[in-house]
């Protein structure tokens, strides 16, 4: 069940919330696991036994652990652990991806019936993954209460595309919490501005990618596959940050403080301020899981190369069991590593170039990232940069200016910062309250509305 969608909005939110507030204290945890339950079962009725057993296992394990006598074995159990959770990630995701390359190498024919993948399996392992991880460490202690780790890992503003939250950033709040009305106050403006963003926003960008889809690449002329690509760049940009946004307020409105997760990426100057910017949890995950504790950049330049290859490897096969997301990550790897060894010195006092650089990358990525097929990639990336002429996007031109300009615009801080600021102000009630409504006038007419990032 998606944010945007009437059904969460008008039935189950306010519903839960309801009871959520008028359940005593010491309940209010278990509401909150039977909620998120009942919410992902909504959506994805069988994998919830999955998530159930993962976390029961992760509980046992957890604890197992941290009561362990001997590092030695506390190394083995981790081991076991983050063994078994990639295993069931990897079958889940990867399977078809790995038989498909197994039988195109090999000349076998090999035919296995590719899993329904989990809702949201890329980033519940990631969470249960770091609370592990935490936990050998020692820098927070085993979650002793069942309850409370389920509230952790399936609390249903972030369970099904993110952030990806760490325990120790909601950990105080799992135990005691300020729950009255004024988390309504805080989390409702946060929650109707990325609704807004991705009812009125990215679900009309998303024509605009769509119709150029149907058209076809080899079809449509510079100036409509320009217009595609920076639809999409907005498009993708206000749907997650969107999401990103709902579930922040969400989580405040249940008393959580859930982490930032994007801080406007369109206005970095450079590739690794943006990724800085864009998805930022994602990003601290595998600079604290896996960048790190390879050596990170304190072994040498080549070590250093060779753990960027590795996370940006992984970075891109997390986003999807495909080449294109390998190639996506090793693109994002190759203009790091160029930044790193001589770009960002060469363009540093010239601040118009280098958000004009980034941004070229990043819509040129953002392509690579939505093309499955290589070959139709190639195809587009020509249409951008050889001229073909034609009237194409004479069509609803009108239309398509009007959605990029407000897409550049509402990227950058200022409306967002502005409202926030004046959100108990009559004119920020005013703008509020006319964003929702606007928002659900256009989701009850909506063609199409799913999470882009729902697939990862």
């Amino acid at each position: 069940m998606s944010f945007s969608s009437l059904n969460f909005i008008l039935r189950f939110l306010p519903v839960f919330l309801a009871v959520y507030y008028l359940t005593p204290r010491k309940w209010k945890n278990i509401t909150l696991a039977v909620g998120s339950m009942v919410f992902y079962a909504l959506g994805d009725l069988w994998a919830l036994p999955v998530l159930l057993i993962s976390i029961l296992l992760n509980h046992i394990l957890a604890r197992a652990m941290a009561r362990a006598k001997k590092r030695g074995f506390a190394a083995f159990l981790l081991v076991v652990d983050i063994t078994m959770n990639l295993a069931v990630l990897l079958f889940y995701k990867y399977t078809g991806f790995i038989i498909a390359n197994l039988n195109l190498a090999a000349g076998t024919e090999i035919v296995f019936p590719t899993p329904a993948m989990p809702l949201g399996i890329s980033f519940y392992t990631f969470q249960i993954l770091s609370y592990v991880i935490d936990v050998y460490r020692g820098r927070i202690p085993y979650e002793r209460s069942l309850i409370d780790l389920t509230d952790y890992i399936m609390m249903f503003p972030q369970l099904t595309a993110g952030p990806v939250v760490r325990y120790e950033e909601v950990a105080l709040d799992l135990k005691s919490r300020r729950i009255n009305s004024s988390n309504i106050e805080e989390g409702l403006p946060a929650f109707i501005l990325g609704l807004s963003m991705k009812a009125l926003l990215a679900n009309n960008l998303s024509s605009i990618w769509l119709n150029v889809g149907t058209a076809g690449y080899e079809n449509i002329s510079t100036i409509l596959a320009w217009i595609g690509a920076l639809s999409y760049t907005f498009e993708i940009y206000f749907d997650f940050a969107g999401y990103s946004l709902m579930a922040i307020g969400l989580g405040r409105m249940l008393g959580f403080r859930i982490p930032v997760n994007f801080d406007h990426p369109y206005i970095s100057r450079s590739v690794r301020e943006f990724w800085e910017r864009w998805h930022m949890t994602l990003t601290s995950w595998f600079r604290d899981y896996i960048y790190i504790p390879l050596g990170g950049n304190r072994k040498g330049r080549i070590r250093t190369v060779i753990n960027l290859l590795i996370v940006w490897t992984v970075t891109g096969l997390w986003h999807g069991a495909s080449w294109n997301f390998v190639l996506w990550g090793l693109y994002y790897f190759c203009f790091i590593f160029i930044e790193r060894l001589f770009l960002s010195k060469l363009l540093k006092h010239l601040p118009v170039i280098r958000w004009i650089y980034t941004m070229l990358v990043v819509v040129i990525g953002w392509l690579l990232f939505a093309i499955p097929e290589v070959d139709q990639f190639a195809v587009y990336i020509t249409r951008l940069f050889e001229y073909h002429p034609g009237t194409d996007y004479m069509e609803n031109l009108t239309g398509m200016a009007i959605l990029l300009i407000s897409g550049a615009f509402f990227s950058l801080p200022l409306f967002e910062k502005f409202v926030m600021r004046h959100r108990r102000d009559v004119m920020g009630i005013g703008i509020l309250a006319v964003l929702f409504w606007a928002s659900i006038s256009a989701l009850v007419d909506a063609a199409y509305n799913p999470f882009l990032y729902f697939r990862f």
